[in-house]
């Protein structure tokens, strides 16, 4: 497939899903988020990609986590862990954690070589820590603003400055630059399939929720605070925004836990998932 190809492919997606949205419609008595003005358009798009999911990607992604043995399963986590790797380290410097970005630097070599090009992960038995940076986190720590909130037609929940933050990224991760264009996507969709199957065991607690569409926005925009903030948050942000009817008996810890998916991407059923 070549890029026009795949543009037009994506732009076919989006307006189809623009012409969707007009049936959009928000939910009685829903308190409008200053956070999302752009809520009709999201909900549809959340809506398409919700319906993508439950009807395709997640029975995909139940059956490959059946069927693959548990060592196979890690050494793919691990590879892809690896391979966008760089632009931790990159933002790690652009954040001036010098520190960190010397640690970085040694797990990505000690992955790389040793690791069997990150199949293994001997740097976490070294000691050596597993950071978590991207050029939103660094805008933000910047002091640029998240601006409004975006859900996007397979690609899932963004905000401006994250989006933003996304598009740079990909100019240090080392897929961007493979030649071979059926490589390069297919290494993009598997990488986005395999965070979706690390997220199956989040599925029963979106499920529960009275709103999906507003417990998927609370908890991005809670863990993109979170991770800008390196975890110095006031606990009132993070639990602002959950209400109770945003969740129908969900089980004990689920705010966390809702929390902890997104940080390896956005929440199950939102989206085929991106970094």
């Amino acid at each position: 497939m070549s890029r026009p190809e795949s543009i037009a492919q994506r732009c076919a997606v989006a307006l189809s899903l623009l012409l969707l949205t007009g049936c959009a419609s928000l939910p009685q008595n829903a308190t409008a988020d200053p956070r999302d003005p752009f809520e009709r358009f999201n909900r549809g798009a959340y809506a398409f990609n919700d319906g993508l999911d439950r009807s395709l990607v997640r029975p995909l992604a139940r059956g490959y986590k059946t069927i693959t043995p548990q060592p196979v399963q890690t050494g793919v986590t691990n590879f892809f862990r690896n391979a966008t790797y760089p632009i931790t380290l990159v933002n790690n410097l652009l954040q001036g954690k010098l520190k960190a970005a010397v640690s970085d630097t040694g797990r990505l070599l000690l992955n790389t070589t040793f690791g069997l090009g990150g199949l293994l992960d001997p740097a976490t038995q070294s000691g050596l820590d597993l950071n978590d940076e991207d050029f939103g986190q660094t805008l933000g720590a910047w002091g640029v603003k998240p601006g409004a909130y975006l859900m996007l037609p397979l690609l899932g929940p963004y905000t401006i400055r994250d989006g933003i933050g996304s598009l740079a990224d990909n100019f240090v991760e080392p897929r961007s630059y493979i030649d071979d264009t059926t490589t390069r996507y297919g290494l993009w969709a598997f990488d986005k399939f395999e965070t979706r199957v690390r997220l199956l065991d989040t599925d029963a607690l979106l499920d529960r929720a009275g709103d999906p569409y507003a417990f998927v926005r609370s908890a991005y925009l809670q863990r993109r605070e979170y991770l800008v903030g390196d975890g110095n948050v006031p606990m009132e942000n993070l639990e602002e925004g959950f209400e109770d009817d945003d969740i129908n008996a969900a089980p004990e810890g689920s705010e966390q836990r809702a929390q902890e998916a997104t940080a390896q991407g956005p929440p199950p059923s939102a989206t085929l998932p991106s970094r």
